[in-house]
């Protein structure tokens, strides 16, 4: 196993309150590729925590 497997995951509206944005804004970055998303075996999305902390300039 990686460390990757057990990173933080985010649920849209999680990332949405932390850019500021729609929860649909979300899901066109997500189809757009701007963000990239992990599908759930209930086929939600969600988004790893350090790919948007880096996009929101945190480290």
């Amino acid at each position: 196993m990686t460390a990757t497997e057990f990173e933080e995951l985010l649920t849209p509206a999680e990332v949405a309150r932390l850019f500021r944005v729609d929860p649909k804004t979300v899901a066109k970055w997500a189809r757009t590729g701007r963000l990239t998303s992990v599908k759930t075996l209930g086929g939600h999305r969600r988004y790893r925590e350090s790919e948007v902390r880096r996009l929101l300039g945190y480290r």
